[in-house]
């Protein structure tokens, strides 16, 4: 995984829906669970943060090395915040020989509403 952060696409001019990311690695044989300790690790601190509308974690179930991160913010400014944060950069760090290749990203237009009070 690259130090670097991504370039994160500009919303559309009509949008006002939160900003939403998905992450997807994959651990190198024999240290699957060692990343998933890694990143269950960034759930309690993301949470916390001001700007931080959902944060998930996920295992694929057919392969369990495969990992999906599913992350809502309420705005692009937000997740910039949130990749600013020192706790990200060292996460990034200490994951980076335990999986295969870099971090794949999508960033993502929400079309369906938030639930009330989300």
């Amino acid at each position: 995984m690259s130090d670097a952060r991504p370039v994160l696409p500009e919303p559309d001019a009509d949008e006002t829906g939160p900003y939403t990311h998905l992450g997807f690695c994959r651990a190198r044989p024999g240290h699957e669970d060692e990343v998933e300790r890694l990143v269950l690790g960034l759930v309690e601190p993301l949470r916390a943060e001001e700007g931080s509308v959902e944060f998930h974690v996920h295992r694929d179930r057919a392969d369990r090395a495969e990992f999906v991160i599913y992350e809502v913010f309420r705005s692009k400014r937000d997740l910039e915040e949130h990749l600013a944060q020192p706790y990200v950069g060292e996460f990034v760090h200490a994951i980076g020989p335990l999986v295969e290749g870099p971090l794949r990203q999508r960033f993502l237009r929400m079309s369906s509403a938030l639930p009330a009070g989300e």
